[in-house]
């Protein structure tokens, strides 16, 4: 039997997109976190465990050596939900294959992978379970196969899920592997796990697979963000939940006062954090508990930082797709969480929370501290041509109404063994293909642009957006938070730095912007002609004149004072 203080462990994060948890960098998750915690609790001394992410491993090729001399060569990964990623591309089945052929000890794979694979990671597919290679494959919790599996001497395990005893342990203990990272410290959200599983059973989701709510205590929470944040983190987002206004209670009811306990933890061990974010929030919760709800919502705007986002699973506002699917919420019932969240929690920092929602000339120049995002989901059963029609009415009356949504997310359903969507397939989003793109154009068009610009009007400051990569002679890059807005701004500036930046014009779902507070002696001729009201005559002349005392001293007739401090 080997003993675990003498094994070498090598993690590769093939990186996770699920229904409620996310972890393609900038994010980590929390499989790899949760599965070194394993490891170590089962013996293996901390400075025997190595994090690799497959970018990494994309970019040097020397760090295979990693994983072909590891013991235990650990693979984590699966996406069940679609995505477009800027921050890292997850691993394609090919690569996960290489990965077991090179490693040379034992190789063990799981996380959401153990649900199924496709060709690719997109919308419109059947995913199938497959080994690809490996002698292990968790079908149950990764972490605890790799705890048992080490305390076996590498022998095998029983394939369970962990409990939440188990659970704080590892949580506290693997908070050293994000200092593997590659974005640590500066460029890097730890997503957190408040629960998992969920109460109710939409007929394409993976998350029931998990089986009920199953809650961690706030002290847990808060301690292991306290581990976190003493590893250097200073970015956090409560995303591993299905809602997280039920944290602390029966699974489907508000709890407002485990939620206290939870944020004030939080801010309490970390005093600097710069993000806290959430994800999910089931809006049936916010109409069946109104009251509680809008007391939770309070104290989660209270603690937060701005720009958050609370992702509603509507999927679809057709009664016929809701009925077939065991979608829990209607069209109406949508949109009241939507306005009861808006009036709660839509307030912008430097505004009285009491005028919530919070837009338009007089409103202050930052994101509101939290709105709700809509998720809408194709191919489901029962979609018709009429199905894209009640979707586009949805989102027409919330905008008519003057409310604010963050996010209008758009996919295609990826259908898993062991969802009631397996039966189906991807036949019907492979169907209507055609009206799926015509119909996301048109939503593009006339609804998120304007809804941006209500949003994140110009002038709205974004504070510390990291520079990420060059296209077409502009910067782009985002905040760390709960589905950033995309910012590009003129020329090409130093990569991997952090700059401040106030909006000046709308893409569909992104923003141009211009360095904040703009220096009108420095600014060059891109970002002048970038602010409304100023063309390239103006610019020049701006730039002719120049030196400036005060931004009043430029002498134009577009409002500029948005852009300096």
């Amino acid at each position: 039997m080997t003993d675990p203080a003498d094994l070498t462990v090598t993690i590769v994060d093939g990186y996770v997109d699920e229904p409620a948890h996310f972890g393609v960098p900038p994010y980590i998750s929390t499989y790899p976190r949760f599965t070194a915690g394993a490891v170590v609790d089962a013996g293996v001394p901390e400075s025997n465990v190595v994090y690799h992410t497959i970018d990494e491993l994309r970019e040097d090729r020397q760090k295979w050596r990693d994983v072909a001399d590891a013991d235990l060569m650990i693979y984590i990964g699966g996406m069940t939900v679609p995505g477009k990623y800027v921050g890292g591309t997850p691993a394609e089945p090919d690569e996960v294959r290489e990965l077991a052929w090179v490693a040379e000890g034992t190789a063990l794979m799981g996380g959401p992978i153990r649900f199924g694979v496709g060709d690719e990671n997109a919308g419109g597919q059947d995913m199938e379970r497959k080994n690809l290679d490996y002698d292990f494959v968790a079908k149950g919790d990764i972490e605890a196969a790799a705890y048992d599996l080490v305390d076996s001497g590498l022998e095998g395990f029983g394939n369970r899920m962990r409990d939440n005893e188990e659970l704080d342990r590892w949580a506290a203990t693997g908070a050293f592997v994000v200092e593997q990272h590659p974005n640590h410290p500066d460029h890097l959200i730890c997503e957190m796990e408040t629960s998992r599983g969920c109460a109710y059973r939409c007929s394409f989701c993976t998350e029931p697979l998990y089986g009920n709510p199953a809650f961690r205590t706030a002290d847990s929470v808060v301690k292991e963000v306290e581990n976190l944040y003493n590893r250097g983190a200073r970015h956090f987002r409560l995303g591993r939940q299905a809602d997280i206004l039920a944290f602390g209670g029966d699974g489907e009811a508000p709890n407002p006062d485990a939620l206290r306990r939870l944020y004030g933890g939080i801010r309490e061990v970390a005093p600097d954090l710069g993000t806290l974010h959430l994800d999910n929030v089931n809006p049936i919760t916010i109409v069946g508990w109104p009251e509680k709800s809008r007391e939770a919502l309070r104290i989660i705007a209270e603690h937060n930082t701005a720009g958050d986002t609370a992702a509603f699973g509507l999927e679809s506002a057709d009664p016929v797709v809701q009925e077939e699917n065991n979608l829990n919420v209607s069209a109406d019932e949508c949109f009241e969480a939507v306005k009861i969240v808006n009036e709660v929690a839509g307030w912008r920092p430097g505004d009285d929370p009491a005028d919530a929602p919070t837009h338009g000339p007089d409103a202050a120049n930052r994101l509101p501290k939290l709105l709700p995002g809509i998720n809408l989901l194709h191919g489901l059963k029962g979609e018709r041509e009429e199905t894209f029609e009640h979707n586009k009415r949805f989102l027409q009356r919330v905008y008519d109404e003057g409310l604010m949504v963050r996010r209008i997310n758009i996919r295609q359903v990826m259908a898993f063994d062991g969802t009631d969507m397996s039966d189906t397939g991807a036949d019907i989003a492979r169907d209507h293909k055609q009206l799926f793109k015509t119909y996301k154009k048109e939503v593009r068009e006339e609804i998120d642009r304007p809804m941006l610009r209500r949003v994140a009007p110009a002038g709205t400051v974004l504070p510390n957006v990291h520079l990420e990569y060059h296209q077409d002679g502009r910067t782009f890059g985002r905040q760390l938070g709960t589905y950033p807005l995309l910012v590009g701004i003129p020329g090409e500036r130093e990569l991997g730095k952090t700059i401040d930046v106030a909006v000046v014009d709308h893409g569909y779902r992104s923003v141009t912007g211009v360095p904040y507070p703009l220096d009108f002696n420095e600014a060059s001729m891109d970002e002048l002609t970038a602010i409304p009201g100023i063309g390239r005559s103006t610019a020049g002349d701006i730039v002719v004149n120049r030196p400036y005392a005060d931004a009043a001293d430029v002498g134009v007739d577009a409002d500029v004072t948005k852009y300096v401090q």
